[in-house]
């Protein structure tokens, strides 16, 4: 799988698929074709319920794992190394019902990382998303930091 191109939708559906999204109560509500924004929606659940009848920190957590460094891959292309590198939560405030993530790359963010990247070497950009609730207050703000780099020369 990893070395097939797999268009927009197609990912969201695999993605809508995977089990642990599924057991959490996450869907991949869009992915735009030129890979510059995914939208994630979380829906409360018994699986995914903390003691305090709120959403649980790890799952809010988990809804926006992979989704910059998808976005970011996507665009580069196979030349390029992409792992999540580092990422961090803050919690605002409780979670609950529908929560939804909105997650944007520019191409000028993406022009960014191919200049730095281009004699070779690694560059860790971070990426900021808000979780919000139905009623559109933050319930988190995530900082992800990518790691990127060109693979070498076959």
């Amino acid at each position: 799988m990893r070395n097939v191109k797999l268009g927009a939708g197609s990912l969201r559906l695999l993605m809508n698929l995977w089990p642990p999204f599924i057991g959490a109560g996450i869907h991949v509500e869009r992915i735009a074709p030129d890979y510059l924004e995914a939208v994630v929606r979380m829906r409360m659940g018994l699986l995914n319920r903390n003691y305090m009848g709120t959403h649980f920190g790890g799952s809010l957590y988990a809804m926006t794992d992979p989704f910059f460094a998808l976005l970011v891959m996507n665009r580069l292309g196979r030349k390029y190394v992409v792992w999540d590198k580092s990422s961090s939560i803050d919690y605002k405030l409780p979670g609950r019902g529908t929560v939804r993530a909105t997650f944007r790359i520019t191409p000028e963010q993406v022009e960014e990382i191919r200049q730095a990247t281009a004699g070779g070497g690694k560059y860790e950009p971070t990426f900021s998303v808000d979780v919000m609730n139905h009623q559109g207050e933050v319930v988190a703000t995530v900082e992800k930091t990518i790691y990127v780099r060109l693979k070498p020369a076959a």
